[in-house]
C-alpha cells in the first residue's frame, strides 16, 4: 500500500493508522525494519515528532519495537488486546475457573478482615438477593453479584476487587443465560439461598476455611452447569 500525504488534523492519529495498515495489511511483515523517521515523515508529509508519537502508539499496541542502534522493527501482525477486550471475548467457563480461585481466597480473607461496616453490607446484600427472588432473572443475577462483590470488598484487597469488577460483565451475561436456559428458578425463585446464607454466616463468624469451602462448592456447581450448556 503506497503512502501518501495526510490531511491536516489529527496528524498523530492519522499517521498511526497509516502505519498500522502497512503492518496489519502485510506490507511490512513481522521482522521488517521500518523506514527511518525522516523517510516516514517525508512520505506522510508530517514532522518527525508526529512520526515518533505514531511509532510510540504502535509500540504500545505491541506491533513494533525499537532496538537500540538498529531501528524500529515489526514484532507482531495484529495489535495486542487489552485485558477488558480479552475478557469480553473469553468463554464464560474460562472466566469462571479464574473466578473460583479469586473469590475463594477473597472469602477466606474476608472472614479475617471484615469490619462492622462490612457485616452491615453483607447482611444488606443477602437481604437484597432474597428480595430479588420476586424479580426477573436479570435482577436476581445483579443481586447475586452484589452479594459476591460485598464478600470480595470485605477482603480489603484492592487488586482482588479490581479483578472481580473486570469479570462482572462476562459473568452477568453467562449467569442470566444459564438461568433462562436451565430454568433453575422455576421451582425455586431464590435458587442458592442456603449456600449464600452459609457463606455470609462463615464470614461473620470469622471462619475463613468454612467461607472458602462453602463458596468453592457453590461456584463449582455453577461452573458444572455452565459447562453443560
Amino acid at each position: 500500500m503506497p503512502l501518501g500525504p495526510l490531511r491536516p488534523s489529527p496528524l498523530v492519529e492519522q499517521a498511526t493508522e497509516y502505519l498500522r495498515e502497512q503492518i496489519t495489511g502485510g506490507a511490512w511483515p513481522v521482522g521488517t525494519k521500518l523506514p527511518g523517521e525522516t523517510t516516514l515523515a517525508a512520505d506522510l508529509g508530517v514532522g518527525r515528532s508526529t512520526v515518533r508519537e505514531a511509532l510510540r502508539a504502535l509500540a504500545g499496541a505491541g506491533l513494533v519495537q525499537a532496538r537500540q542502534g538498529a531501528g524500529v522493527f515489526v514484532i507482531a501482525a495484529e495489535p495486542e488486546e487489552d485485558w477488558a477486550t480479552r475478557l469480553r471475548r473469553a468463554a464464560v467457563t474460562d472466566v469462571y475457573e479464574v473466578r473460583i480461585s479469586i473469590e475463594v481466597e477473597a472469602a477466606r480473607l474476608a472472614a479475617r478482615r471484615r469490619t462492622e461496616g462490612d457485616l452491615v453490607g453483607l447482611a444488606r446484600a443477602l437481604a437484597g438477593r432474597r428480595a430479588a427472588a420476586n424479580a426477573g432473572d436479570a435482577e436476581f443475577v445483579d443481586a447475586d453479584i452484589a452479594l459476591h462483590a460485598a464478600v470480595v470488598a470485605a477482603a480489603h484487597n484492592p487488586v482482588l476487587s479490581a479483578l472481580f469488577t473486570e469479570f462482572v460483565p462476562t459473568l452477568r451475561k453467562g449467569l442470566i443465560d444459564m438461568l433462562e436456559l436451565l430454568g433453575l428458578r422455576s421451582g425455586d425463585p431464590n435458587h442458592g439461598d442456603e449456600g449464600h446464607a452459609a457463606l455470609v454466616d462463615a464470614v461473620v463468624r470469622g471462619d475463613g476455611e468454612a467461607a472458602g469451602r462453602v463458596l468453592r462448592e457453590e461456584l463449582e456447581q455453577t461452573l458444572a452447569r455452565l459447562t453443560s450448556l
